[in-house]
């Protein structure tokens, strides 16, 4: 994994919430010898005992019960410290969701998409109306569970500001999950810390949104641009699956260009089906995209 990255010219790279308990020791020499920096750790990184794939939302800080909530905070924690042992800067957060014992909200939606072309899901009044819906369902159900995600985003910030690492909190792709994307400015206020918790922008997920006619990559980059630690980068292609070649499907990668700062995280989150050219092909094509960032801020 790490001499893979390495050969196609990656001096950084994020360790997913995929990484075995028995993959740590390969990943940990790696870094003390210098072959490889850590920037990012996605939760749950290591996985939990007995866990042997990628399992994000396997403990969520929405849950109904305070079982699985002490689990969450505390491989939420663990995390935090192994980030903070490979040095990384950050550690990107799922935010739970909310369970619909029927009528799920979030699958009448995609269905409406799905018999919805996408050019009339703006126009169509019954797209419109079945989007008004599902957004007051999933306002009214989420209360109890934005509740308990604000408590427990509060209860890990004392840990990673002691062990130096931020704390960034991922747009999601999928509609039962929190926060809706119009409420992350306003969760984030709730959180404060500003020092320590900040936004987390996956580009694909946004795209996914924007087809949903949920948000936009302009809505969410524009509202949340202060609190912005980095960004997951892949493309969405037209059938809208997400962690393509970077340029090769539909997002408007020089608007995210004019979002992207100095200071901020970036970090290739591509397909494992990818071969190795394309993931070199992605790595290229954002350095150029880069360099005309710094060309044009040049010319001013």
């Amino acid at each position: 994994m790490v001499q893979e990255a390495v050969g196609l010219g990656f001096e950084y790279m994020e360790l997913s919430h995929g990484i075995r308990l028995s993959l740590v020791p390969g990943v940990l020499q790696a870094v003390d010898e210098g072959l490889i920096k850590i920037s990012s750790v996605h939760n749950f990184c290591p996985l939990p005992p007995g866990v042997f794939g990628a399992a994000p939302n396997l403990y969520q800080p929405t849950a109904n019960t305070q079982a699985e909530q002490a689990l969450w905070f505390r491989h939420t924690l663990r995390t935090i410290d192994f980030a903070g042992r490979v040095g990384a800067k950050l550690v990107v957060l799922h935010s739970g969701s909310v369970h619909y014992w029927w009528r799920d909200a979030g699958k009448k939606l995609e269905e409406g998409a799905d018999h919805t072309p996408f050019e009339a899901r703006h126009t169509s009044p019954s797209y419109q109306k079945l989007i008004d819906k599902s957004l007051r369902r999933m306002k009214r159900k989420q209360s109890g569970a934005y509740r308990r995600l604000v408590e427990n985003l509060r209860r890990i910030v004392p840990f990673a500001r002691e062990k130096g690492v931020l704390l960034g909190i991922e747009n999601r792709e999928d509609f039962n999950e929190l926060p809706i994307d119009t409420e992350m400015s306003q969760l984030l206020a709730e959180v404060g810390e500003s020092d320590v918790v900040g936004y987390w922008h996956d580009c694909g997920h946004a795209q996914l949104k924007e087809r949903l006619q949920l948000t936009s990559q302009e809505q969410l980059l524009t509202e949340n641009a202060g609190r912005q630690f980095g960004f997951h980068l892949h493309d969405v292609d037209a059938d809208e699956r997400d962690h393509q070649p970077i340029g090769s499907g539909v997002i408007n990668w020089q608007l995210i260009r004019n979002f992207i700062r100095p200071n901020h995280l970036l970090v290739l989150e591509l397909s494992p089906r990818l071969r190795s050219k394309q993931v070199a092909a992605s790595r290229e094509f954002m350095l150029r995209l880069l360099d005309q960032q710094e060309a044009s801020a040049a010319g001013k």
